[in-house]
């Protein structure tokens, strides 16, 4: 399929990160512009509004996701997904882990990118942490802890994919995406705003077939991915210091986009401002937070986008547990602070 769209003086890979880079460009823009933000959907002061947006392009994202199945361009059965061992244990802890750390950090990582395009220090620093604490998760001192966890797993056979429950897939992506739009028809978001929030979530399915279908070489094979921060933020991470023995992917031209669409919104549209910390217990905090998110992130299986928006338009039930998880982990850890909004770092 690549061939036939002429990309003649570039690599599936070249060309993928291409695709990255303009997908993580308006996701920055739009994901600045409505503050899409999972933590705020659970416990921001503006929660309805904010699950609004995040349901919205969760909406969409399902919707497209399975008409590109459908269409026969993509299929997840071989998919990390779609593994019919599923690894609960890890996915439950890993969930609660990272749902923890977002409340801490007051951003889930691709909230704390964004911020990150906007001149917030804070959020650099824990964009920093949770690579290293990915990296070492996925390769480094924290790997025996990660497979270990995953060792333990429940065989579900063809039913790890709701789309071969009562029903099928069309029935389970209606489902989802009814129940979301209902929520967000009353959430009391301008039109706009939503239709921004639509504009993210048509972002999972565009990436999935551009990476799956339209740069699909088989003598050149790439990964076929979609919008995640978590194993990305590690690619990106080793890139940076060793970019001249490894090429960049996907993960990093996500990233670099994420980053210049951010600035970029931020710089014309209002809410580009340096900021850093304030205590030293807002920095030990800060970077707690990025640590528990680190190896949540890689035990879950992915992060509020990998796992959320990206993962449950698959219909695996192992990214909608991951997302249940990492909400609850969460709103535990919200309840556990019990520290009143006057009391709570300024930081969106």
């Amino acid at each position: 399929m690549f061939e036939s769209f002429g990309f003649e003086n570039a690599t599936p890979q070249q060309a993928a990160v291409l695709l990255a880079v303009l997908v993580g460009l308006v996701f920055g823009v739009f994901g600045q512009i409505t503050k899409f933000c999972f933590r705020r959907s659970l416990v921001g002061e503006d929660r309805v509004a904010a699950a609004g947006v995040w349901l919205t392009a969760l909406a969409f994202a399902v919707v497209g996701t399975q008409a590109a199945v459908a269409a026969g361009w993509i299929t997840f059965d071989a998919h990390r997904f779609m593994s019919a061992d599923l690894p609960y244990v890890a996915i439950a802890v890993g969930g609660l882990l990272f749902g923890a750390g977002m409340i801490l950090t007051r951003g889930c990582i691709s909230r704390l990118t964004i911020l990150a395009g906007s001149g917030n220090l804070r959020a650099v620093l824990v964009l920093v942490v949770f690579a290293v604490v990915a990296h070492a998760t996925l390769k480094g001192v924290f790997a025996p802890f990660r497979v270990a966890l995953g060792s333990i797993t429940a065989d579900l056979g063809a039913a790890i994919s709701l789309a071969n429950w009562p029903g099928g897939s069309w029935f389970w992506t209606g489902l989802i995406a009814v129940a979301a739009l209902s929520y967000a028809a009353k959430s009391g978001n301008r039109a706009g705003t939503l239709v921004m929030a639509a504009v993210i979530g048509l972002l999972v399915p565009l990436a999935w077939v551009g990476t799956g279908f339209i740069l699909f070489d088989e003598f050149d094979p790439i990964a076929m991915e979609s919008l995640s921060f978590t194993a990305p933020s590690s690619d990106a991470l080793f890139w940076v210091i060793a970019n001249s023995s490894i090429p960049a992917g996907f993960g990093v031209g996500l990233l670099g986009g994420v980053l210049a669409g951010a600035a970029l919104a931020s710089l014309t549209f209002g809410g580009f401002s340096w900021q850093s910390f304030e205590t030293p217990a807002q920095t030990g905090r800060y970077l707690a937070g990025a640590a528990l998110m680190g190896i949540g992130g890689v035990l879950a299986g992915g992060c509020t986008l990998g796992a959320g928006l990206s993962g449950v338009p698959t219909l695996s039930v192992a990214a909608i547990f991951a997302i249940v998880m990492i909400a609850v982990g969460a709103l535990a850890m919200q309840a556990a602070l019990k520290v009143s909004p006057a009391q709570r770092p300024a930081h969106g």
